[in-house]
């Protein structure tokens, strides 16, 4: 099982949804940083679960307990671990879980490969786990100073914030669904709270823009910057697509129109490259979209297969997200700043 993200920076993660804690180790961190507490209790509170009513309502403060690797408040250059306690468990609930692989789940997957499994939430496989990542995250955000990095709910079902839209690490907080629009979040989060009370469940779509990234981050041919953002996007749970610079819009463009060209000023006037040329940013803004699918677990009536391969009637309880998007935005953020944390770490070894 591989549980390491990262070249220079790397990311070992442990523990279960509902085990004692999760946890991890970050190597590679350079030394003498000095660590803003309150900003990775701030990320950490954005995605902690129970934190509005468009959420599950699982109950856990996750406050990181650091246990080495930071002295006096600055990075010593050792390994930084931490544990993360669970809290709020009720492992009952998945007891009815136990012989049953949920639909749209890694049940199935996780049995043909390793032949057992922790059914209580999803035990390894479970978003839980991002809650690490989101530790990583933000310490990696202290080490490019004057880059920021804005990630947003984009869209929740039909409801699409507009291109060009003012975004600002306010607005994006300003509500529970973070579309940084208040039109459009208030609908949002009206389809949200419907899908919540029915039982069903919705998706849609992080966007992320990238401000005052240096030029010169990635690797030409098999380690370029926008592949390894796509690799850690599609590494986080329920993920389904992403897309950097015009994306998918290019299939219905031509090359006249796709190319970034400058105007007399040096400024460009348009930047369906994304941010990234050959593999490696070009100082412009850096942007794309991740594309998440409904919630898996919905206490909607389903057919499920059983472990001896029968249909069965399934309805699914527990605590569960109407919408992961919302609680996605940080874990989305996070994985950005380990990557452009790495390549920034990368471009100083061979410099």
């Amino acid at each position: 099982m591989s549980n390491t993200f990262g070249r220079i920076l790397r990311l070992t993660t442990f523990g279960e949804s509902h085990g004692k804690a999760i946890g991890g180790v970050i190597d590679g961190f350079p030394a003498g940083i000095a660590i803003d507490f309150a900003r990775i209790n701030r990320q950490m509170a954005r995605r902690r679960p129970g934190q509005s009513a468009l959420t599950t309502e699982r109950k856990e403060t996750d406050k990181p307990e650091f246990l080495s690797g930071i002295f006096e408040g600055k990075s010593t250059g050792a390994p930084i671990a931490f544990v993360i306690q669970n809290a709020d468990k009720r492992s009952s609930d998945y007891d009815h879980l136990r012989t049953v692989n949920r639909p749209g789940h890694a049940d199935e997957t996780y049995t043909a490969k390793y032949g057992h499994r922790d059914h209580r939430g999803g035990g390894r496989s479970s978003a839980r786990e991002t809650a690490n990542w989101v530790v990583a995250g933000a310490l990696a955000s202290h080490l490019l100073p004057g880059v920021e990095v804005l990630a947003y709910t984009s869209q929740i079902g039909e409801v699409v914030v507009p291109a060009g839209s003012l975004v600002t690490p306010e607005s994006i907080d300003a509500h529970p669904s973070r579309m940084p629009v208040s039109e459009y979040a208030r609908k949002a989060e009206a389809i949200i709270a419907q899908f919540k009370k029915t039982g069903d469940s919705i998706g849609g779509k992080v966007r992320v823009e990238v401000r005052g990234l240096m030029p010169g981050l990635g690797e030409p041919i098999f380690d370029k910057l926008s592949a390894r953002l796509a690799y850690a996007m599609m590494t986080i749970n329920a993920t389904k697509a992403f897309e950097i610079g015009s994306g998918t819009r290019a299939a219905f463009m031509k090359g006249s129109e796709h190319n970034d060209a400058p105007d007399t000023g040096g400024v460009f006037s348009s930047n369906n490259a994304g941010g990234v040329l050959g593999g490696i940013s070009t100082g412009r803004t850096l942007y794309f979209e991740v594309t998440f699918k409904p919630t898996a677990s919905i206490s909607l009536a389903q057919k499920a297969l059983d472990s001896s391969g029968q249909v069965i009637d399934l309805e699914i309880n527990g605590r569960h997200d109407p919408c992961v998007v919302p609680r996605a935005v940080p874990v989305v953020e996070a994985m950005t700043w380990l990557v452009l944390a790495d390549f920034y770490l990368m471009s100083k070894i061979n410099a």
